[in-house]
């Protein structure tokens, strides 16, 4: 599929963001489903079409740093670096927001916005014909596993959505890193890791110094998306099989093969890739296809625990929660 949209798509699309409406658009990480975040009651129909919490807060992707520094009360230095290095891409900035110009809803009502430049050219496309920035979780309902793919938000959302826009496959396949670099949000004075993703704690720490890990979320507004216990799920049970030690279930299942063969036998196996770029890139697209094939459940087999396959580690664990 293209990885640029026919122009006359883009303009419809901005037009009907423009007038309130929901566009689902490709980024290199998932597709995001989109609204002008300037307007509240837009942003409101993203919440009631995923089914979301409004204790999650929503990223707003721009198009530039200006666009990006226009809606913050403070742009620090740190901020500065990190844009200039992994801008545009899978990195999203918590920073203090300015006050009348991100409506409550996007935050949480938190006193800090999430801010990314999306590196497909579609999603940049797009924001710079609709002229303003884009309020855009996750094209899915809330807790299941993210799109990667066009067909994923038809499925999930189907005509909820105005349009969908088609990227093909996602690059990256997960979502953004969301750093805090917010006073209120650092730990023992140094910027939080607040969700691991496409750019890795190792990369964040080459720019600028050692980066904390954020404490568990505690009860009221999250400060950032991706934090709730259960998320990326599978509607199928999913497991996750240290060493390929898998359920003792009678019932059928999948084994989704990393490096090590699983505990017993007579039960299909997909090869997941060795790497944890393409590790990543793959994941959802093989959860999707996987629940989608009647099985009872869905064994994982453990990557390694590495700084760059923390990402990976983290959508696994909530995949695979009960909570």
């Amino acid at each position: 599929m293209p990885q640029s949209a026919d122009p006359g798509e883009i303009d419809r699309a901005a037009q009907l963001l423009r007038a309130g409406r929901l566009v689902a658009f490709p980024t290199e990480t998932v597709y995001g489903l989109g609204a002008n975040a300037l307007d509240a009651e837009a942003v409101a129909r993203i919440y009631a079409v995923k089914r979301r919490p409004l204790t999650s807060p929503l990223i707003v992707h721009v198009v530039s740093t200006e666009m990006a520094q226009s809606l913050v009360r403070d742009w620090p230095e740190a901020a500065e670096r990190l844009a200039r290095v992994f801008w545009p891409g899978p990195l999203t900035l918590v920073v203090v927001k300015k006050q009348a110009a991100i409506p409550d809803i996007v935050t949480a009502g938190l006193s800090t916005v999430a801010l990314r430049m999306p590196a497909h050219p579609i999603a940049q496309a797009l924001i710079r014909a609709a002229r303003v920035p884009l309020a855009a979780p996750s094209a899915n309902r809330f807790t299941e596993i993210s799109p990667t793919t066009a067909d994923h938000v038809r499925h999930s959302l189907g005509s909820e959505v105005d349009l969908i826009l088609d990227g093909g496959p996602c690059r990256v396949g997960i979502e953004s890193t969301v750093l805090s670099l917010a006073e209120a949000g650092l730990t023992e004075g140094r910027p939080t890791l607040l969700r691991p993703g496409g750019i890795s704690r190792p990369a964040l720490e080459a720019i600028i110094g050692p980066v904390a890990s954020a404490p568990e979320v505690q009860d009221g507004a999250h400060p950032s998306p991706g934090l709730h216990p259960r998320h990326y799920s599978p509607r199928t049970t999913l497991y996750l099989a240290p060493h390929g030690k898998l359920p003792q279930e009678e019932r059928q299942g999948i084994y989704l093969q990393h490096r090590h063969p699983p505990s017993r036998t007579n039960l299909p196996i997909h090869q997941m890739p060795e790497s944890a770029a393409e590790y990543a890139a793959a994941l959802y697209d093989v959860l999707h296809h996987a629940d989608s094939g009647n099985y009872d459940w869905i064994a994982v087999d453990l990557p390694p625990s590495t700084p760059e396959w923390e990402a990976i580690h983290d959508r696994l664990r909530r995949a695979g929660s009960r909570s």
